[in-house]
This record gives structure tokens, sequence and C-alpha cells, in this order.
């Protein structure tokens, strides 16, 4: 049996470079260090003390995917490998670059090279889609060190989000990822699709490449930093009579270890026997289809159909954040090609209305087209266009049509919502606040008001410190010690509760007056799940000051 690997969270820390002032989608460089321990080098010279500094700088939390799914897919359904049956052998023997003997690449190198099971998790991330990014960069007589760059970028995780708003494997912030055809939309990111951000990524860097007059050490630094400042660099050093050579440029120092890490990688695997290292090897044949599905379809109708897990098939398909595909596109499905022949013919036989599931809903007084969207976990726009509607007016007592998903939203492990829900519960304080945000609210200010770090802040909410907040949308904020000022003149209390016979967790929410979404969350449970007598639950609880 052969298997590829995608990607499952709960959720581990890896990291990425990003410059204060960063253009472009090159905001992950430095994938590496938190992922590695923060490692700490030990030099002697000067220039080796800076490289080493280079090597830490910027470092800044991205997702990551802890464990793999495994796809089974059988010898009878994957053709025979070709005569090179390693895709990253592949790479290497149409390696073009040049690799200086220069200490920042020697400094990238050894790390790389003390550290091989960094690789070996890299490589398991990358098996789903390695070989297909080799196609289309051959395709597109791009270089085939440029297959080693979403390592530097993102670690090859497609969920990877970095503070400075970059997102997916070749770690595109939302403007330069719409420039180049990512749509991004509350259904759909684009960035974090592998198909479209890696057709986006090879636009960009031939836009780059010519740009910089066929230079890509030039080209991979605009990359990261932005064009705009390596063009400036350029300029500076032609003024002052300088080498204009990417080494000879004055770039920020997440951008000077970033083109240094990809020539390492290729120095290493152009030379893996010699350095003795175990690059892991992915087999050098198809592993994937794509598939039209040609409408909106539940996440996990698809993956019935398919014979997929619902978590297998959002792996091979990160770029959608809810429960089902974009209402208006693109309707495409990566599959394991061992199972796309069965999925298309399933597909035929089912009718677009049962792609679906539908309830009838009967508005109530007060509720409005938002509330009912928000209730099923959908959009206005939708329930607009399944019942005609032109406008937001409803009446009591009207029938509206609303998809809803399929399976609990527990099920859609991999969307946006409870990719989001397993990071705000990670523990990270003594207490944890919400705080309901309304208009006016800047993460500076409730840094302030909460005594906490910004970068802190949103990382807890799974955003970036630029990242707009919406008026209305609840953040999780981790402290050690409450303060009066911080629950308004209240004291919270942390105490043990034992479940008796007939609790549930509404009643005791009640009880509390707490919420059942916070009992859940300090409790790790499942809001379902039935509790047992007995059980000890923790609860903070605010008792207030009289």
């Amino acid at each position: 049996m052969k298997y590829i690997t995608a990607f499952l969270l709960p959720l581990m820390l890896s990291g990425c470079v990003l410059t204060e002032q960063n253009t472009n989608q090159g905001a992950a460089a430095e994938a590496i260090a938190l992922e590695h321990d923060e490692f700490a080098c030990v030099v002697s010279d000067e220039l080796g003390q800076e490289m080493c500094e280079t090597t830490n700088e910027g470092v800044v939390a991205v997702i990551h995917p802890a464990e793999p799914i495994e796809l089974n897919l059988s010898e009878e359904t994957v053709p025979a490998p070709i005569e090179i049956t390693d895709t990253w052998d592949r790479v290497r023997k149409n390696f073009t670059f040049h690799v200086p003997d220069k200490q920042r690449v020697i400094s990238q190198r050894n790390w790389y090279l003390r550290h091989p099971s960094y690789m070996s998790r890299v490589s398991k991330r990358a098996e789903p889609f390695l070989y297909y990014i080799t196609e289309e960069l051959e395709k597109a007589g791009m270089p085939a060190e440029l297959a080693l760059l979403p390592i530097v970028e993102s670690a090859f995780d497609p969920f990877a989000y970095s503070h400075g708003r970059a997102a997916g494997m070749w770690q595109f912030i939302p403007s330069t990822g719409k420039n180049y055809g990512m749509k991004q939309t509350w259904w759909y990111d684009g960035r974090r699709d592998v198909i479209a951000s890696t057709a986006g990524a090879i636009k960009y860097l031939q836009r780059l490449h010519n740009m910089f007059d066929g230079d890509w050490l030039h080209a991979l630094a605009a990359y990261n930093s932005g064009e705009g400042r390596v063009m400036r660099a350029i300029r500076n050093n032609k003024r002052k009579g300088r080498p204009t050579d990417f080494w000879a440029l004055d770039l920020p120092r997440e951008t000077r270890a970033y083109v240094p890490k990809l020539l390492a990688l290729a120095d290493i695997l152009a030379n893996k026997e010699e350095y003795g290292f175990a690059w892991p090897s992915v087999n050098n044949q198809p592993v994937i289809e794509i598939v039209d599905v040609q409408s909106q379809i539940d996440l996990a109708v698809a993956a019935k159909k398919a014979g997929l897990t619902t978590k297998e098939l959002h792996a091979l398909n990160p770029g959608y954040n809810r429960w089902a595909t974009d209402p208006d596109g693109p309707h495409r499905l990566v599959v394991p090609l061992q199972v796309a022949e069965d999925f298309v013919a399933a597909l035929a036989e089912t009718d677009k209305k049962d792609r679906l599931n539908w309830v009838r809903h009967k508005v109530k007084s007060g509720e409005s087209l938002g509330l009912i969207a928000k209730k099923y976990n959908t959009t206005i726009d939708v329930i607009q266009s399944i019942n005609g509607m032109n406008d937001n007016v409803i009446f009591t007592n009207d029938f509206l049509l609303v998809p809803i998903a399929l399976k609990s939203m527990e099920e859609y492990s991999l969307s946006a919502d409870q990719r989001l829900a397993r990071k705000q519960a990670e523990k990270k304080g003594a207490y944890q606040l919400t705080h309901k945000i309304e208009n006016g609210d800047t993460f500076w200010d409730l840094s302030r008001t909460y005594k906490v770090a910004v970068r802190d802040l949103a990382k807890w909410n799974g955003m970036a410190p630029r990242d707009p907040l919406r008026p209305g949308k609840e953040l999780v904020v981790w402290v050690n010690q409450v303060s009066e000022k911080q629950t308004d003149n209240s004291i919270m209390r942390t105490l043990t509760y034992t479940v008796r016979n007939g609790d549930s967790l509404s009643r005791i929410a009640s009880k509390f007056n707490v919420k059942v979404s916070d009992i859940t969350k300090w409790n790790s449970l499942k809001a379902k799940r039935y509790l047992q007598p007995g059980q000890k639950l923790k609860l903070y609880v605010d008792v207030t000051e009289t």
C-alpha cells in the first residue's frame, strides 16, 4: 500500500519571518525557529554573530498541523512510478542556481543539517501537493529551486497564518492574493487553496523576475520584503557606486536570511549524500485529481461520495473556510487520484438540490436576515439568492428556505470556525475573559486595558495585530490575575464543581451565571457530550463586590 499525507489540527506553533512594512506575501520566511525550539547558535566572529541574530529575527507564530492524515492509495489504482522515483530527486536534477560559499548560507545550512527531523515533518506536509507543484513549475519554465520556497515560507502548511496577515502555503497577504487571482470571501480563501495559490505564486514570481532583469535572488528578496524595498536598495547602491547584487544590498535582516535559507536547502538537497543528510523521499507520481463539482456542495456530502472522511477532504481543500464550498465558486474539489473516477460518477447521479441540506425556517418576531444567517452558519446573500429576494425585508411568519450543514459543526474540524474555537480554547493563562468588540476598539487599546501584549491578544484569537476588529465579535483574553477594572468591579473565583444526577451543561451554566460555551472551553468538552455524575468541572465565576 502507498500513502500520501494531508493535514490535521490540533495545532502547533511554527514560525515565519515578517517585516514591519512588508508589502507582499513573504511574511512567513522564518518558518523554522519556533518549530525548532528557537535554537541558539554559538559563533566567535562578528560576522557569524550577525548571521546568528539574522536567523532568529522577526519570528512570529504560525498555525501548523501536528499530525498527518493518511490517505490510503492502493497499488492497483496508482500509476507506476516513472524512471525518477522520488519527486525531490526530480527537483534536484533540474537545479540551476549557484550557491555561494557565504557565511549567511553556511549558517542556515548548518542549522538544517543539525535538525533532520524538521525536514521529515515538512516533507510529510508536502506529499499531497509536491508532485503537482513541481509539474506546474516545470510547465511555466520556472527554476526547480522554487519547489523549496514553500518550506521557507510556511513549512509547506496551507493553513499557515502569519502575524503579517499572510496566509497559505505561499504566504500571500490579502491585497497581493487578490491581485494574483486568489478570491477571498466568507466561504473561501484562495490563499489557502493550493491550486489557486500555486498559480498566483508562479505569476507573481515571473513578474518579479522580469522586473529585476532576470536576477532571481533580487526577485526572491522582493517576494519576501516587497519589490519597492529591493528597488530602493539597488538605487541607493548605484548612487553610492557600490555593487548591486543581492549580497551587497542593505535589506532587512529577515530578508537577508530569507534567500540564504532557500539556497541552503538547495545545497543540502543537491549534495545530500556528501552531507550524509537523510532527505525524505516523495513518490514521483500524481496522487491528486481536481474535480469540477459545478455547484455549491456540503463538504460532508462530498466526502461521503468520495469515500473519505470530512477531515481528509478538507485537508486536501484548505481554501474552504466553512462547511460547504463557496456558492459562487470556485466549484472544484481536490481528491485522491484513486477515488476520482468513482467520485465523479457519484456526483453525476446526485441532483444539485441534494448537494446541500435544507431547512424551512419560519421567521419569528424580531428576527433579521443577519440573525437567521448566523443561526444556520450561512450568509445573507445565499438566503436572498435561494429565496429570490432583492432586499433584506422579511416579515414575521414568512417562510425562508435556508441551507444547513449535514453534520454538526464539530465534524468540520478544519473549517475556519473550528480552527478558531480550538485556538481560543488553548489555555494561555490562569483566567479566560471574553471581550465583545465595540465600535472604536483596537488591539492596542484592548492590550492596555487587559495589560497583555498586542501580539499575544491577536494570536489567542487566530488573528494578526493589523486585522480589523468587527463590532459584535468576541475575543478571548487570557490573564494571570483579574483586576476590578477588568471585570467591572467583580472578583473572579475559580471553582471545582462536581456533576450531580440530572445536571446538564445548561443547568450548570444557569446556576453559576456563565455561558455553556465557556464551560466547554474551560474543560475541553464537546457541547453535546453527556455529563457523568461525579465528573469534576472547572468554573470561573464572577462574584460581585458589595
